[in-house]
């Protein structure tokens, strides 16, 4: 008999873990914390003097980039404008934004669209993403899924996952805000983002 959460072996009619403490019968999906609100992308009003925070992004906002030679709604294929010197239409996927995010491990990561990052970053069930960026923390105070990053308008934002020990926001232009788990905030670049003890710049 093993453990499904941590794999130990177990006696015979043992009731609970003698290694983690879990009851034999849990799952990793039955110990996996629900979110309490999800797809919650509702705007939080904030004091005037700041300039930007939280965002509410629609869903059509997430789509993946357009992949050339794709159709549109209408059944049409997607093409860029035509070269004024080739009056030739051309086909060109459109190019999402690069951010540098640098770490104060040492590390530096260019990532664009969607991602996950932590210790260990796993995404959830249906969930799919562009990167995983993983942190050398030896001390533990970055859980292994800590935040999610995204695109909007040209600019990153963030939102903690739940994290143990929270995350803060400071922009070049305003002071530190500690984020809500589950909402999304602006990260302009020149802004640092802390994750516990360990932290990353964006440029």
């Amino acid at each position: 008999m093993t453990c499904r959460i941590c794999g130990a072996e177990l006696p015979e009619g043992a009731m609970f873990c003698g290694e983690c403490g879990s009851s034999t019968s849990a799952t990793p999906e039955s110990r996996r914390r629900p979110d309490p609100r999800p797809g919650d992308t509702t705007v939080i009003e904030r004091p005037a003097r700041r300039n930007s925070g939280v965002i509410s992004i629609p869903v059509d906002g997430f789509r993946a980039a357009v992949a050339i030679g794709s159709v549109d709604d209408s059944g049409g294929e997607l093409l860029a404008p035509a070269a004024p010197a080739l009056r030739e239409p051309l086909h060109t996927a459109p190019v999402a934004a690069r951010f540098v995010l640098t770490f104060s491990t040492g590390e530096t990561r260019t990532v664009f669209g969607s991602g996950l990052i932590g210790r260990r970053p796993l995404p959830q069930p249906g969930e799919v993403f562009d990167h995983l960026v993983q942190i050398a923390d030896r001390s533990l105070s970055v859980s292994k899924t800590h935040v999610e990053f995204g695109e909007h308008d040209g600019t990153l934002w963030v939102a903690d996952r739940f994290s143990g020990n929270g995350t803060i926001v400071r922009r070049p232009d305003d002071g530190a805000m500690r984020c809500e788990p589950g909402r999304r905030y602006l990260v302009p670049r020149g802004s640092r983002v802390e994750l516990a003890e360990q932290f990353f710049v964006v440029s």
